[in-house]
Protein backbone atom coordinates (compact mmCIF):
# COMPACT_ATOMS: atom_id res chain seq x y z
CA UNK A 1 0.00 0.00 0.00
CA UNK A 2 1.72 3.73 -1.24
CA UNK A 3 1.94 6.02 1.43
CA UNK A 4 -0.28 8.47 -0.65
CA UNK A 5 -3.22 5.50 0.14
CA UNK A 6 -2.35 5.40 3.16
CA UNK A 7 -2.74 8.95 3.97
CA UNK A 8 -6.20 9.47 2.14
CA UNK A 9 -7.56 6.76 3.91
CA UNK A 10 -6.17 8.22 7.20
CA UNK A 11 -7.63 11.48 6.37
CA UNK A 12 -10.78 10.17 5.20
CA UNK A 13 -10.97 8.53 8.73
CA UNK A 14 -9.79 11.61 11.08
CA UNK A 15 -11.88 13.94 8.86
CA UNK A 16 -15.28 11.75 9.19
CA UNK A 17 -14.41 11.76 13.35
CA UNK A 18 -13.89 15.54 13.50
CA UNK A 19 -16.73 16.57 11.42
CA UNK A 20 -19.35 14.44 14.05
CA UNK A 21 -18.03 16.19 16.98
CA UNK A 22 -17.75 19.67 16.13
CA UNK A 23 -20.36 19.62 12.72
CA UNK A 24 -23.12 21.53 15.49
CA UNK A 25 -20.33 24.30 16.17
CA UNK A 26 -20.73 24.49 11.85
CA UNK A 27 -24.11 24.59 11.43
CA UNK A 28 -24.46 27.76 14.07
CA UNK A 29 -21.51 29.04 12.12
CA UNK A 30 -23.06 28.79 8.59
CA UNK A 31 -26.04 30.24 10.32
CA UNK A 32 -23.97 33.16 11.41
CA UNK A 33 -22.41 33.92 8.59
CA UNK A 34 -25.48 33.99 6.44
CA UNK A 35 -27.39 35.97 8.26
CA UNK A 36 -27.58 39.32 6.36
CA UNK A 37 -28.34 42.69 8.82
CA UNK A 38 -28.74 45.94 7.02
CA UNK A 39 -27.64 49.05 8.19
CA UNK A 40 -30.32 51.66 8.75
CA UNK A 41 -29.59 54.08 5.98
CA UNK A 42 -27.24 53.25 3.12
CA UNK A 43 -25.64 56.96 3.89
CA UNK A 44 -25.10 55.47 7.25
CA UNK A 45 -21.37 54.64 8.05
CA UNK A 46 -22.06 52.58 11.07
CA UNK A 47 -23.94 49.45 10.41
CA UNK A 48 -26.39 49.04 13.75
CA UNK A 49 -26.31 46.25 15.75
CA UNK A 50 -28.45 42.91 15.65
CA UNK A 51 -30.77 41.42 17.48
CA UNK A 52 -28.67 40.21 20.08
CA UNK A 53 -28.84 36.66 19.54
CA UNK A 54 -26.50 35.93 22.49
CA UNK A 55 -23.35 33.54 22.45
CA UNK A 56 -22.43 30.49 20.35
CA UNK A 57 -23.93 28.35 23.28
CA UNK A 58 -26.59 30.48 23.50
CA UNK A 59 -27.71 29.62 19.86
CA UNK A 60 -27.19 26.31 20.15
CA UNK A 61 -29.72 26.13 22.45
CA UNK A 62 -31.87 27.75 20.81
CA UNK A 63 -32.05 25.61 18.04
CA UNK A 64 -32.41 22.34 20.09
CA UNK A 65 -35.33 23.74 21.41
CA UNK A 66 -37.04 25.27 17.94
CA UNK A 67 -35.79 22.47 15.81
CA UNK A 68 -34.86 19.74 18.05
CA UNK A 69 -31.54 18.13 17.94
CA UNK A 70 -31.93 17.60 14.35
CA UNK A 71 -32.01 20.80 13.81
CA UNK A 72 -27.98 21.17 14.29
CA UNK A 73 -26.89 18.22 12.36
CA UNK A 74 -28.86 19.38 9.14
CA UNK A 75 -27.28 18.17 6.39
CA UNK A 76 -24.65 15.75 8.10
CA UNK A 77 -25.12 12.43 5.68
CA UNK A 78 -24.12 14.61 2.50
CA UNK A 79 -21.39 16.57 4.72
CA UNK A 80 -19.91 13.30 6.02
CA UNK A 81 -19.59 12.04 2.65
CA UNK A 82 -17.84 15.44 1.51
CA UNK A 83 -16.14 15.30 4.43
CA UNK A 84 -14.18 11.88 3.71
CA UNK A 85 -13.88 12.70 -0.33
CA UNK A 86 -12.69 15.63 0.54
CA UNK A 87 -10.08 14.56 3.31
CA UNK A 88 -9.24 11.48 0.79
CA UNK A 89 -8.72 13.99 -2.07
CA UNK A 90 -7.03 16.41 -0.47
CA UNK A 91 -4.32 14.13 1.48
CA UNK A 92 -3.93 11.64 -1.56
CA UNK A 93 -2.90 14.22 -4.07
CA UNK A 94 -1.38 16.24 -0.81
CA UNK A 95 1.24 12.98 -0.17
CA UNK A 96 1.88 12.92 -4.22
CA UNK A 97 2.96 16.32 -4.19
CA UNK A 98 4.83 15.99 -1.24
CA UNK A 99 6.48 13.02 -2.44
CA UNK A 100 7.42 14.74 -5.73
CA UNK A 101 8.84 17.88 -3.79
CA UNK A 102 10.88 16.02 -1.27
CA UNK A 103 12.28 13.83 -4.71
CA UNK A 104 13.31 17.11 -6.61
CA UNK A 105 15.10 18.65 -2.83
CA UNK A 106 16.89 15.54 -2.63
CA UNK A 107 18.04 15.37 -6.16
CA UNK A 108 19.15 19.28 -5.90
CA UNK A 109 21.32 18.31 -3.01
CA UNK A 110 22.83 15.54 -5.53
CA UNK A 111 23.67 18.60 -6.88
CA UNK A 112 25.14 20.80 -4.74
CA UNK A 113 22.11 23.31 -3.84
CA UNK A 114 20.49 22.90 -0.62
CA UNK A 115 20.41 20.90 2.45
CA UNK A 116 17.64 18.34 0.85
CA UNK A 117 14.86 19.28 2.88
CA UNK A 118 11.48 21.08 1.42
CA UNK A 119 11.40 24.87 1.86
CA UNK A 120 8.47 26.74 3.06
CA UNK A 121 7.55 27.97 -0.08
CA UNK A 122 7.05 24.22 -1.80
CA UNK A 123 5.12 23.10 0.94
CA UNK A 124 2.89 26.03 0.06
CA UNK A 125 3.04 24.79 -3.92
CA UNK A 126 2.26 21.72 -2.55
CA UNK A 127 -1.20 22.29 -0.67
CA UNK A 128 -2.09 24.91 -3.05
CA UNK A 129 -2.25 21.90 -6.21
CA UNK A 130 -3.80 19.64 -3.91
CA UNK A 131 -6.24 22.05 -2.16
CA UNK A 132 -7.19 23.63 -6.10
CA UNK A 133 -8.02 19.88 -6.96
CA UNK A 134 -9.93 19.07 -4.02
CA UNK A 135 -12.41 22.30 -4.41
CA UNK A 136 -13.13 22.00 -7.86
CA UNK A 137 -13.97 18.40 -7.58
CA UNK A 138 -15.96 18.62 -4.02
CA UNK A 139 -17.76 21.49 -4.25
CA UNK A 140 -21.49 20.68 -5.14
CA UNK A 141 -21.19 18.62 -2.39
CA UNK A 142 -20.38 22.08 0.17
CA UNK A 143 -23.08 23.85 -1.57
CA UNK A 144 -25.75 21.35 -0.77
CA UNK A 145 -24.63 21.30 2.80
CA UNK A 146 -24.76 24.84 2.77
CA UNK A 147 -28.22 24.79 1.95
CA UNK A 148 -28.92 21.84 4.22
CA UNK A 149 -27.42 23.80 6.95
CA UNK A 150 -29.56 27.35 6.63
CA UNK A 151 -32.73 25.80 4.84
CA UNK A 152 -34.64 26.73 8.50
CA UNK A 153 -32.83 30.14 8.73
CA UNK A 154 -34.33 30.78 4.69
CA UNK A 155 -37.64 29.43 6.09
CA UNK A 156 -38.00 31.94 8.88
CA UNK A 157 -37.44 34.53 6.39
CA UNK A 158 -39.84 33.64 3.56
CA UNK A 159 -42.59 32.96 6.80
CA UNK A 160 -41.68 36.86 8.30
CA UNK A 161 -42.40 37.96 5.06
CA UNK A 162 -45.63 36.54 4.02
CA UNK A 163 -46.73 37.87 7.25
CA UNK A 164 -45.85 41.32 6.47
CA UNK A 165 -46.90 41.46 3.48
CA UNK A 166 -50.47 39.99 5.29
CA UNK A 167 -50.29 42.90 7.68
CA UNK A 168 -49.32 45.60 4.57
CA UNK A 169 -52.47 43.92 3.06
CA UNK A 170 -54.79 44.52 6.04
CA UNK A 171 -53.99 47.82 6.64
CA UNK A 172 -54.57 48.81 2.97
CA UNK A 173 -57.89 47.01 2.68
CA UNK A 174 -59.44 47.29 6.43
CA UNK A 175 -60.04 44.03 7.00
CA UNK A 176 -58.74 43.14 10.70
CA UNK A 177 -60.04 41.48 13.57
CA UNK A 178 -61.09 38.02 13.18
CA UNK A 179 -60.17 37.83 9.31
CA UNK A 180 -56.65 38.94 10.15
CA UNK A 181 -56.21 36.38 13.17
CA UNK A 182 -57.66 33.43 10.94
CA UNK A 183 -55.10 33.90 8.35
CA UNK A 184 -52.09 34.84 10.50
CA UNK A 185 -53.35 31.38 11.98
CA UNK A 186 -53.37 29.34 9.01
CA UNK A 187 -50.00 31.12 8.00
CA UNK A 188 -48.31 30.20 11.71
CA UNK A 189 -49.79 26.53 11.04
CA UNK A 190 -47.89 25.93 8.17
CA UNK A 191 -45.53 23.36 8.93
CA UNK A 192 -41.86 23.25 6.72
CA UNK A 193 -41.36 20.64 4.32
CA UNK A 194 -38.96 17.83 4.78
CA UNK A 195 -35.89 19.16 3.16
CA UNK A 196 -33.62 16.66 2.27
CA UNK A 197 -30.67 16.21 0.20
CA UNK A 198 -32.22 15.49 -3.41
CA UNK A 199 -34.63 18.89 -2.53
CA UNK A 200 -31.07 20.87 -2.43
CA UNK A 201 -29.82 19.84 -5.25
CA UNK A 202 -33.36 20.15 -7.15
CA UNK A 203 -33.31 23.46 -6.13
CA UNK A 204 -29.67 24.21 -6.64
CA UNK A 205 -30.41 23.34 -10.14
CA UNK A 206 -33.60 24.70 -10.81
CA UNK A 207 -32.19 28.37 -9.51
CA UNK A 208 -29.20 28.44 -11.94
CA UNK A 209 -28.22 24.97 -13.74
CA UNK A 210 -25.05 22.62 -13.39
CA UNK A 211 -23.21 26.35 -12.61
CA UNK A 212 -25.13 26.36 -9.96
CA UNK A 213 -23.23 23.57 -7.83
CA UNK A 214 -20.11 25.64 -8.20
CA UNK A 215 -21.42 28.51 -6.57
CA UNK A 216 -18.29 30.48 -4.53
CA UNK A 217 -16.31 28.56 -6.60
CA UNK A 218 -13.85 31.81 -6.81
CA UNK A 219 -13.57 32.83 -3.16
CA UNK A 220 -13.19 28.88 -2.69
CA UNK A 221 -10.16 28.79 -5.07
CA UNK A 222 -8.81 31.75 -3.25
CA UNK A 223 -8.86 29.44 -0.01
CA UNK A 224 -7.25 27.26 -0.72
CA UNK A 225 -4.47 29.00 0.70
CA UNK A 226 -6.07 28.19 4.42
CA UNK A 227 -5.02 24.65 4.07
CA UNK A 228 -1.80 26.21 2.54
CA UNK A 229 -0.94 27.95 5.37
CA UNK A 230 -2.36 25.80 8.11
CA UNK A 231 0.32 22.90 6.03
CA UNK A 232 2.76 25.24 5.82
CA UNK A 233 3.12 25.83 9.51
CA UNK A 234 2.44 22.65 10.66
CA UNK A 235 4.88 20.72 8.30
CA UNK A 236 7.38 23.42 9.21
CA UNK A 237 6.86 22.80 13.20
CA UNK A 238 6.58 18.79 13.09
CA UNK A 239 9.92 18.79 11.42
CA UNK A 240 11.46 21.28 14.15
CA UNK A 241 9.83 19.05 16.81
CA UNK A 242 10.98 15.54 15.44
CA UNK A 243 14.18 17.00 14.93
CA UNK A 244 14.66 18.09 18.41
CA UNK A 245 17.33 16.44 20.37
CA UNK A 246 15.49 13.91 22.86
CA UNK A 247 17.16 13.55 26.95
CA UNK A 248 19.37 10.78 25.75
CA UNK A 249 20.60 13.52 22.90
CA UNK A 250 19.56 11.34 20.15
CA UNK A 251 17.76 12.54 17.30
CA UNK A 252 14.00 11.13 17.89
CA UNK A 253 11.68 10.87 14.77
CA UNK A 254 8.38 10.24 17.81
CA UNK A 255 5.89 12.70 17.98
CA UNK A 256 3.11 12.06 20.38
CA UNK A 257 -0.76 12.45 19.69
CA UNK A 258 -0.77 15.27 22.24
CA UNK A 259 1.82 16.88 20.52
CA UNK A 260 0.61 16.71 16.93
CA UNK A 261 -3.12 17.91 18.39
CA UNK A 262 -1.36 21.35 19.85
CA UNK A 263 0.82 21.61 15.98
CA UNK A 264 -2.68 20.53 14.18
CA UNK A 265 -4.48 23.13 16.77
CA UNK A 266 -1.84 26.42 16.32
CA UNK A 267 -1.82 25.89 12.48
CA UNK A 268 -5.96 26.04 12.31
CA UNK A 269 -6.08 28.90 13.69
CA UNK A 270 -3.58 30.93 11.93
CA UNK A 271 -4.71 30.22 8.54
CA UNK A 272 -8.49 30.52 9.63
CA UNK A 273 -8.38 34.35 11.43
CA UNK A 274 -6.26 35.94 7.85
CA UNK A 275 -8.60 33.82 5.16
CA UNK A 276 -12.46 34.04 7.50
CA UNK A 277 -13.33 36.74 5.62
CA UNK A 278 -13.72 35.13 2.12
CA UNK A 279 -15.13 31.92 3.90
CA UNK A 280 -18.11 34.15 5.13
CA UNK A 281 -18.50 35.20 0.98
CA UNK A 282 -18.53 31.81 0.42
CA UNK A 283 -21.32 30.52 2.72
CA UNK A 284 -23.17 33.84 1.66
CA UNK A 285 -22.78 32.70 -2.32
CA UNK A 286 -23.94 29.05 -1.59
CA UNK A 287 -27.12 29.54 1.05
CA UNK A 288 -29.85 30.50 -0.28
CA UNK A 289 -30.42 33.90 -1.42
CA UNK A 290 -33.25 36.24 1.25
CA UNK A 291 -36.81 35.87 -0.25
CA UNK A 292 -39.06 38.88 0.15
CA UNK A 293 -36.21 40.56 1.84
CA UNK A 294 -34.48 43.69 0.27
CA UNK A 295 -32.81 42.71 -3.14
CA UNK A 296 -29.77 44.97 -2.22
CA UNK A 297 -28.68 41.70 0.22
CA UNK A 298 -29.11 39.23 -2.78
CA UNK A 299 -25.58 38.87 -5.10
CA UNK A 300 -24.84 37.53 -8.54
CA UNK A 301 -21.77 36.90 -7.97
CA UNK A 302 -18.32 37.22 -5.82
CA UNK A 303 -17.26 41.17 -6.47
CA UNK A 304 -21.04 41.72 -6.25
CA UNK A 305 -21.33 40.34 -3.04
CA UNK A 306 -18.10 41.62 -1.74
CA UNK A 307 -19.76 45.26 -2.60
CA UNK A 308 -22.67 44.58 -1.51
CA UNK A 309 -21.53 43.34 1.87
CA UNK A 310 -19.25 46.51 2.56
CA UNK A 311 -21.80 49.09 1.12
CA UNK A 312 -24.73 47.33 3.07
CA UNK A 313 -23.72 46.21 6.09
CA UNK A 314 -20.60 47.42 6.93
CA UNK A 315 -16.80 46.00 7.62
CA UNK A 316 -18.03 43.61 10.97
CA UNK A 317 -20.54 41.39 8.62
CA UNK A 318 -17.31 39.70 7.00
CA UNK A 319 -16.38 38.32 10.58
CA UNK A 320 -19.38 37.40 11.62
CA UNK A 321 -19.41 34.34 13.49
CA UNK A 322 -15.60 33.88 13.68
CA UNK A 323 -15.14 32.98 16.86
CA UNK A 324 -17.52 30.03 16.84
CA UNK A 325 -15.19 28.83 13.93
CA UNK A 326 -12.27 29.68 15.53
CA UNK A 327 -13.34 27.05 17.89
CA UNK A 328 -14.50 24.40 15.35
CA UNK A 329 -11.74 24.62 13.02
CA UNK A 330 -9.54 24.65 16.13
CA UNK A 331 -11.04 21.90 17.35
CA UNK A 332 -11.72 19.89 14.29
CA UNK A 333 -8.20 20.02 12.90
CA UNK A 334 -6.98 19.33 15.68
CA UNK A 335 -8.92 16.07 16.21
CA UNK A 336 -8.13 15.17 12.79
CA UNK A 337 -4.76 15.75 12.51
CA UNK A 338 -4.24 13.97 15.80
CA UNK A 339 -6.40 11.32 14.52
CA UNK A 340 -4.48 10.89 10.85
CA UNK A 341 -1.19 10.40 12.21
CA UNK A 342 -2.59 7.35 14.30
CA UNK A 343 -4.24 5.92 11.63
CA UNK A 344 -1.33 6.16 9.38
CA UNK A 345 0.88 4.43 12.30
CA UNK A 346 -2.21 1.83 12.69
CA UNK A 347 -1.95 0.86 8.99
CA UNK A 348 1.79 1.28 7.97
CA UNK A 349 1.96 -1.80 10.80
CA UNK A 350 -0.92 -3.75 9.19
CA UNK A 351 0.19 -3.22 5.66
CA UNK A 352 3.49 -4.78 6.92
CA UNK A 353 2.11 -7.65 8.43
CA UNK A 354 0.19 -8.81 5.59
CA UNK A 355 3.42 -8.09 3.46
CA UNK A 356 4.71 -10.54 5.86
CA UNK A 357 2.10 -13.14 5.98
CA UNK A 358 2.56 -12.74 1.92
CA UNK A 359 5.61 -13.62 2.11
CA UNK A 360 5.92 -16.47 4.07
CA UNK A 361 3.20 -17.88 1.70
CA UNK A 362 5.45 -17.72 -0.84
CA UNK A 363 8.20 -19.06 1.04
Amino acid sequence: MSNAVVNGLAGAGGGIIAQIITYPLQTVNTRQQTERVAKESGRSPHPTPPAAGGGTLVQILQVVRTEGWGGLYSGLKPSLFGTAASQGIYYYFYQVFKNKAEAIAVARRKKGRGDGTVGMLSWLVVAAFAGSLNVLLTNPIWVLVTRMQTHTQAEKKIMEAKREALLMEASERNFMGSTLQDKLAQLDSTKPRAYRTLHAACEVYNEAGIVGFWKGIIPTLIMVCNPSIQFMIYESSLKHLRAKPASSKKVTSNVSALEVFLLGAVAKLGATVSTYPLLVVKSRLQAKQEIGGNILLRYSGTLDAIMKMFRYEGLPCFYKGMSTKIVQSVLAASVLFMVKEELVKGLVVFSDRCQKIHSNRVK
